[in-house]
């Protein structure tokens, strides 16, 4: 089966999920890129860019799959001579009908920012099935779908709804995990916190680094790891932190390379997660299979991490209650030997295991659209 996978922003998780799946699977898979990079030209402009590359090329898939930053119903209209007949998924790595948006981000107050979501609602319109990647984001997506369209004044649709919700289905994202070295040593007695998402405000630095100031003002011994991408309108309270926390810092600043990246990962104790938004949580799953004790917010798609018994000792509900289970961690001198409970608890979503469903999933809408 030939599958043509279209990625208008081919960057971070995105290009490792669509280059991890076409590496994996059995089938073929060509892609179809963009830079990723000014994500809403690409939510506009990508569909006409891409179509223009799918009919310059003579290759007929058996499938399209595309991705929520495609305008898929446009690319669908500009290729219909010879799409008209192709099955086609569309996978959900977020959307923008719930996604937070920036608040410096002018298009808010100017009252901008619908159309991106309408974006998203008529791709899945358009396809045949649509994936999310995880339960979270697929009734995050469902459930907001109803308010989203009564703020139209008529022909609102409401009953697309149900017609979306009997086409859609979760498909866990595919990582990379297995092919990782393995550390076996234990974590040492020294607790490391670590940060290792983007420098972002949706994952709430601010809470972050409060809740790091207040270790130390108490008196807590701990280190500190920041990985992650910064962008150029990291939020200030990066700087701020990297002076008051410069004796606990050990390394701060993205990974020069994927290598660079485990390290630090390897090296770390507990992972106090404070995001505030997270459709999957690559990276929370990239620390937990290294090792790293999670610490995770009872909400967004962090409760499909833990198994259901141990939720009550790797989530919470409160930025309180984060604290306190932080402080039992750091007040004792313990080592952390549960590397390989967390490993299980993810490897699930490795390739090896997750390529596989992908490819009877992709088999299954070819099935279903002849």
């Amino acid at each position: 089966m030939i599958i043509h996978l279209f990625a208008p922003f081919f960057s971070g998780s995105h290009q490792r999920w669509a280059e991890g799946y076409a590496r994996h699977s059995q089938h073929t898979v060509r892609l179809f890129t963009l830079p990723g990079r000014h994500w809403k030209w690409r939510m506009h402009g990508a569909a006409v860019q891409l179509a223009q590359a799918f009919l310059a090329q003579t290759e007929q898939p058996d499938l399209l799959l595309t991705t929520d930053m495609l305008d898929t119903a446009t690319f669908l209209a500009l290729t219909r001579k010879r799409t008209a007949n192709l099955p086609v998924a569309v996978y959900f790595h977020e959307n923008q009908l719930t996604y937070p948006w920036s608040p410096t981000d002018e298009d808010v107050p100017l009252q901008r920012d619908r159309h991106y979501g309408w974006l998203n609602y008529t791709s899945a319109l358009a396809a045949d099935t649509v994936l999310f990647n995880s339960h979270y984001h697929q009734q995050s997506f469902l459930s907001a779908l109803p308010n989203y369209l009564q703020a139209f004044p008529d022909y609102q649709g409401l009953a697309t709804v149900d017609q979306l919700a009997a086409k859609s289905q979760v498909l866990y994202l595919g990582m990379d995990l297995l092919s990782e070295k393995e550390n076996k040593l234990s974590k040492g007695n020294t607790p490391i916190l670590l940060w290792n998402h983007r420098w972002e405000y949706d994952k709430h630095p601010d809470a972050f680094f409060r809740i790091c100031e207040q270790l130390k003002l108490d008196g807590l011994k701990f280190q500190l790891i920041v990985l992650g991408e910064r962008y150029a309108k990291a939020p200030p309270v990066f700087a701020h932190a990297r002076e008051v926390l410069k004796d606990e810092i050990i390394h701060w600043g993205f990974a020069k390379d994927k290598g660079e990246y485990t390290h630090w990962l390897q090296k770390a104790t507990i992972l106090p997660v404070t995001s505030k938004q997270d459709f999957f949580g690559g990276s929370i799953v990239e620390a937990m299979y290294h090792g790293v004790y999670p610490l995770l917010p009872n909400r967004l798609a962090y409760p499909e991490h833990i198994p259901h018994d141990f939720h009550a000792q790797h989530l919470y509900e409160t930025e309180e209650e984060l604290f306190e289970k932080l402080q039992q961690l750091i007040l004792p001198s313990k080592a952390f030997t549960q590397h390989d409970i967390f490993r299980k608890w993810v490897a699930h979503y490795d390739w090896q295991q997750l390529a596989s469903v992908y490819d009877q999933k992709m088999e299954s809408v070819v099935k279903s659209g002849n």
